[in-house]
This record gives structure tokens, sequence and C-alpha cells, in this order.
């Protein structure tokens, strides 16, 4: 499913089965699941970076084929793939640990073609080994929401009252990190989505309504995983002096004006941008231990359009997931 005009539907194509390079594997999909930032892709509120592309950065599937070089894994076993493609491991930020704040670093999905398709090659280094306790379907959303949500509750400290707003795909995994970790938790979804709110009650949430509603008990910390730039001075308002407000997304509508109040006495308003290897192995292996409940949605891959519709309309409790 291909990408070929910028705010323009997927379009199904038949292209060339790819070829692994040094040191890539060429993977068979079995499951590739949909992320908030596809979906900006395709309705433009990212700038595409070469056109035309197929989406799709949270990936399961088989190694078939190695390229020159590739020993990481043997053909035949089941891998995943995340956002982060390539860097360039030499500069600050790389050796650092902040290679996912390398100016020049490429996505999958986003630089290079991801998995809404049959096939995808990658670079083996930046590919995950899987817990075996998760199919396919319910390993696919780990791969980014899983491990977005994981970076986002360590960028929070150590809240004892965490509140979470946007309850998809990334929320429904974090809350369940954070119930394992011993936090109350605090579920904000849209306006009228009993969906989602049951959801979240049925995994750990000691309270889950609408966002436009306060929460029963101040927070310590809240992690905005909603792209919705009003939500942050209403975060703001119901976090503690010494709280921390944490937009986990890639792309956010612009934040209205607020009074400094809102931000005084030393609240932290941060962002988190990408992900590192560290991240994805982390939360893999901490998935593996848990382990996680994962609300998979599952559509064929010819209806990808169709997840995505679903996603923008709020119509989706869990995770969608594309199946080859």
């Amino acid at each position: 499913m291909v990408l070929e005009s910028s705010r323009g539907a997927l379009a199904g194509r038949e292209l060339e089965r790819p070829r692994p390079a040094a040191g890539e594997v060429l993977i068979a999909v079995r499951a590739c699941a949909v992320c908030r930032t596809d979906l900006h892709l395709v309705d433009g509120d990212l700038e595409p970076r070469g056109l035309p592309r197929v989406p799709g950065h949270e990936i399961v599937g088989d190694v078939v084929e190695r390229g020159p070089g590739a020993e990481r894994f043997a053909v035949g076993e089941r891998i995943g793939v995340g956002w982060l493609s390539s860097v360039c491991g030499r500069c600050a930020s790389c050796t650092s640990g902040r290679e996912n704040l390398r100016a020049a670093a490429r996505f999958t999905g986003y630089d290079t073609d991801g998995g809404f398709a049959e096939f995808v090659r990658v670079d083996e280094r930046f590919a995950f080994a899987l817990p075996e306790n998760y199919d396919s379907l319910h390993a696919a959303p780990l791969l980014c929401a899983g491990a977005i949500g994981y970076r986002a509750l360590r960028a929070a400290g150590d809240p004892e009252r965490l509140g979470l707003w946007g309850f998809g795909a990334a929320a429904h995994l974090v809350l369940q990190l954070a119930r394992h970790e011993g936090r109350r938790v605090f579920a904000f979804t849209r306006p009228g989505d009993r969906a989602a709110q049951a959801l979240a009650r049925s995994l750990g949430a000691e309270w889950a309504g609408s966002s436009l509603e306060l929460a029963p008990s101040e927070l310590d910390a809240a992690l905005l995983f909603a792209p919705v730039g009003e939500l942050v001075p209403r975060a703001l308002a119901q976090v503690a002096r010494g709280g921390t407000v944490v937009c986990a997304g890639i792309h956010m509508s612009d934040i209205p004006s607020f009074p400094y109040s809102l931000l005084w006495g030393e609240r932290v308003l941060r962002s988190i941008a990408n992900l590192t290897r560290r991240d994805g192995e982390e939360f893999l292996a901490l998935a593996a231990r848990v382990p996680l409940r994962v609300e998979p949605v599952p559509y064929a891959l010819a209806v990808a359009n169709v997840a995505l519709d679903d996603l923008r309309a709020g119509r989706i409790a869990g995770a969608a997931v594309l199946l080859p």
C-alpha cells in the first residue's frame, strides 16, 4: 500500500520484491501495526521525504533472505522492526546515547519503505529479537506504541499519580506498565468514547473520563499521546508543583497561549522525539516479563485506508494491525 502524493489515500500496487543490500535482511511481513505517525504522513501533517513511499514501522516478519555480511539473524527467524532505520553512529548525539536526536537520522516508512507490504528490507542493526510469548498480531504494536509509551513513562520521572491523555495504542500499553510498577493511573479519552474508557478501567485505570473533565485527584505527571495542543494547558492545570507533562507524539497542533501560573511551581513541559534502539530492547525485555495485554484490531493489508480512517475518527480502542 503506497502513498503516492501528499494528503492522499494509499494505493494498492504491485512492486518488485526488494533485494537486501550489505548488512540488510529481507523480511516477509506477518503483521504491521498502524501508528498515528502513519496517519500524520498520509494527512500531510508531516512533509513526505520522497514519494512514492510505503508507510509502516511496527513490523513483525520472518527473515527470508540475508544480504552480504548480514549474520545477526538466521533465515526463518521472526524479528521486529521499529521507527528508527539508520543513524551515523559517529556524531555527538549518537555517541552520547541520544541517537534518537540525530538530525539526519532515517526512519522506517518515512525515509525508507516500510511494512504496509508483503516484504520489507531493513538494516539488521536496527531490528529486534521478539519475546516468544506474543504472536505476530500482538507483537506488532509493541514496536512503536509500546516502546514510545515506555520512553514517555521514563521521561515522567517517578510519578505516583499518572494521567494519560489520548487513550489508544500507546496509552493502553503504558497504563499496564504503570500499574505493574504500582502507580495510580487516570485515563482521559475523546468525549463520549465509552469503549476506550471501559478498556482503560479493565486494564487497571483508577478513573477514566473525557479529556474535558478533571481527574478526581491532582496528578504528579501527565503523558499526552493525543496530537491536540489545547490539551497541554489542560494537563498542566492538573499537575502538581514539580510535576511533568510529556508530549509523546511526533506531531501536535499548535499549543494555545496559557498563563505562566500553569507552568510555575517547577512544573516541566517536555517532548519525546523518536526512540533509541536501547529503548526498544529494554521495553521488549520488560514486555516479556510482565506480560502485557495487547488489544489489536486486525485489518487486511488491502484495506489499510479503512484502518487509517478508523484511527482518524477515534473508532479504535487498542491498536490497528495490518495483516498481509
